[in-house]
């Protein structure tokens, strides 16, 4: 995924721990049931500049795995799939003027939304995703 204009894609170190990660790269931390929603640094990398964003709609139902948004940068186009299932309370308004936040601060303000958690289905460990991003680089250590 790199190419000679692009840094290679994040470590594991740049993973934060406190995190819990999908297999799709997105990430979400839950506090008193409500979680905060993001895509990783290795999809904000590997998408590059970010120019366009369509997040669910706040009040709406969002299903673990499923499909609730888009992400369109420069070059590709990728779904945004939910984490967890649960309502959305907010969604990141910052966004809709400054796409390109999701690339320069993925882990802070480059959140996406956040819901009410009623179910979370498959979330990853900092160490697993960890795995995960290496092998989908095509490093095996």
């Amino acid at each position: 995924m790199s190419s000679p204009h692009r840094p290679p894609l994040r470590s594991a170190l740049s993973i934060p721990r406190h995190l819990r990660y999908t297999w799709d790269h997105e990430w979400l931390v839950v506090d008193e049931g409500n979680a905060t929603v993001g895509i990783t640094a290795f999809a904000a990398q590997a998408l590059g500049d970010v120019v366009n964003l369509r997040l669910p709609e706040v009040g709406t139902w969002v299903e673990a795995g499923e499909s609730c948004g888009r992400i369109e940068s420069l070059t590709a186009v990728s779904g945004l799939y939910a984490p967890a299932s649960g309502r959305v309370l907010e969604v990141n308004t910052v966004l809709a003027d400054d796409p390109g936040v999701v690339n320069a601060a993925p882990y802070t303000g480059g959140w996406l939304f956040r819901l009410r958690v009623e179910n979370i289905a498959g979330a990853l460990s900092a160490d697993a995703y960890a795995a995960h991003c290496a092998h989908t680089q095509g490093d095996r250590r």
